[in-house]
């Protein structure tokens, strides 16, 4: 039985603070959403960066910051720079939950059986009840999720200004990537090209 994870966040849970309310509950800065936050309100003992193999793309339109979600299409050409939380398996249950707008609690532990296994698992037809296990790190599963659907099959939105500068905050401060290529990286992502440029999105991550 998996009783630790890497929760490996593509969107603006990149961003240390955000995940904190996850976690411990709140409301974050640029949010309107309070959250119960995790039985297990411990933080992450760790976080470090990694890279999918996948495509970052940004659709549907968010509750909470409007604009785009991110969304991860592991089958898809390309790279996806994310930041990996370790936590334990009932914590990355309840905050699945709350990407859900789910009270975390005993009935939304997650069975993690099949997703270790097969790679992937479709619970439901929610926006991120599928879950993806892209591989390991020191031994223990990389887990995130994300949408049942391939990045081709919906319409793509852009993102918000709040959401989109938690997102690539985030990555820059793992120290991984500098700011130049964050900034190209989510400036070409489906759903931003065209819409968010490179220059724009450095004003929002500027000191």
């Amino acid at each position: 039985m998996t009783t630790e994870v890497w929760y490996t966040s593509y969107g603006s849970n990149t961003h240390v603070d955000r995940l904190a309310h996850y976690l411990t509950g709140g409301t974050p800065p640029d949010g309107s959403r309070t959250y119960p936050g995790c039985r297990d309100p411990r933080l992450p003992s760790a976080s470090v960066p990694v890279e999918l193999e996948g495509a970052l793309y940004f659709a549907t339109e968010s509750a909470v910051w409007t604009g785009g979600r991110a969304f991860y299409d592991p089958h898809a050409e390309g790279r996806v720079l994310a930041r990996a939380h370790r936590i334990t398996a009932g914590q990355f249950s309840d905050i699945a939950a709350q990407e859900m707008y789910r009270d975390p609690g005993p009935d939304t532990d997650l069975d993690l059986t099949a997703v270790l296994r097969d790679g992937t698992a479709v619970l439901g037809d929610g926006r991120y009840e599928t879950l993806v296990s892209p591989g390991t790190l020191h031994g223990l599963p990389l887990l995130t999720f994300t949408a049942p659907w391939r990045m081709h099959d919906v319409e793509w939105n852009p993102p918000a200004a709040g959401y989109l500068r938690h997102l690539a905050a985030g990555l820059i401060a793992t120290g991984a990537w500098d700011t130049d290529t964050v900034v190209a990286y989510l400036a070409s992502r489906p759903g931003a090209a065209g819409h968010w440029t490179e220059r724009l999105i450095r004003d929002l991550v500027a000191p």
